[in-house]
């Protein structure tokens, strides 16, 4: 995984717990790296579920809600770092419908070789989006969160149904997203 990632989830972490916590946790989990990120680095999502897994026992909140807030987190970084994504989309059902063919063509003209999940989208109707998510990753509720963030970024009110398909080695979930009527 990217080290973006860990850098941002140490930086929800110190938010959430203050940086003597987040230190503790680096040295008391065992990690790839020993506890040391950068942004620009890759490291085994092993590392990131340990982490996640640490901060959960530190604060009480299940990990699945701790992925959950940071998917949030995440997008308000993808906001601030990369407006452009952003800028000419209606709504959030044509932002996510942009993540494969123009967000991921982007991330890998940046980092080749990433290995990023799949999401295949189909329109149910005009106000409704089925996203349909994989990976050998298991960040289910990580994508749910970034997409609980986007909603919120739109600023439109909508509903998120989320059926988790995942299987041992493959995480899979289908998300129905439904704008609410005005």
């Amino acid at each position: 995984m990217k080290g973006i990632v860990f850098v941002e989830l140490l930086k929800m972490a110190e938010n959430l717990l203050g940086e003597a916590a987040v230190d503790q946790v680096l040295d008391d989990t065992p990690l790839s790296t020993g506890g040391a990120f950068s942004a620009v680095g890759d490291y085994p999502c092993a590392d990131l579920v340990a982490l996640v897994g640490a901060f959960s026992r530190v604060t009480g909140l299940p990990g699945e809600e701790l992925q959950r807030r940071f998917g949030h987190w995440m997008m308000n970084t993808f906001k601030t770092y990369y407006p452009a994504f952003f800028e000419d989309k209606p709504d959030v059902l044509a932002m996510l419908e942009a993540i494969e063919g123009e967000v991921h063509v982007e991330v890998r003209k940046i980092y080749p070789g990433a290995e990023l999940p799949t999401f295949a989208t189909e329109r149910l109707g005009p106000g409704e989006l089925r996203m349909d998510y994989s990976s050998t990753r298991p960040l289910v509720p990580f994508c749910a969160g970034l997409i609980e963030g986007c909603v919120d970024h739109f600023g439109r009110p909508a509903t998120i149904t989320t059926r988790d398909l995942s299987t041992p080695g493959q995480a899979r979930a289908e998300f129905t997203i439904r704008h609410d009527m005005p």
